[in-house]
């Protein structure tokens, strides 16, 4: 039986009980169930004891591995969270390193771009004074064979006269 049960069962013989005429409010209860039933307390008490005490370890060790679960989901969540920080700051460097890289590249090429395009402009304007060069020495020499093709034409009707 249950303890509180058996101390319930012991108020009811108390308040069964018969009160003595004249002895101060002193009563008469049945001594044997009174007997049995602090016996049966006594019997029952190690156990319940024993029992309460098993409870209170069980809640102990539940709330300690309840505490433990929850400290190393916070742990989780805190090196997830910092991963997830270290990473998102490793993309976001990558991210500016290579915006730094493309616009590097970008100037470059303008100035390779540039570079070549001077160039072959300059290629250009050389073939150029080279080709107009070289075209005054053509006219020039087509002048000066014109020029000789006519003195020796002049010459020789000047002979055949």
């Amino acid at each position: 039986m249950r303890i509180d049960v058996l101390i319930d069962e012991l108020q009811e013989i108390l308040d069964g009980a018969f009160t003595l005429p004249l002895s101060g409010g002193k009563t008469v209860v049945n001594a044997e169930r009174l007997r049995e039933v602090v016996e049966e307390i006594r019997t029952n008490l190690p156990g319940e004891v024993k029992q309460a005490k098993s409870i209170v370890a069980d809640r102990t060790n539940i709330l300690n591995k309840a505490r433990e679960e929850a400290e190393s989901i916070v742990q989780t969540a805190e090196e997830r969270v910092r991963t997830m920080s270290q990473q998102s700051e490793i993309v976001r460097l990558a991210q500016e390193k290579a915006k730094g890289i493309i616009f590097n590249a970008n100037n470059q090429a303008e100035q390779i771009k540039k570079a070549a395009n001077d160039y072959i402009d300059n290629l250009m304007k050389k073939a150029d004074e080279e080709l107009s060069k070289n075209l005054s020495d053509l006219k020039k020499t087509r002048a000066g064979i014109q020029a000789l093709q006519q003195k020796e034409s002049a010459q020789n009707k000047a002979k055949k006269q």
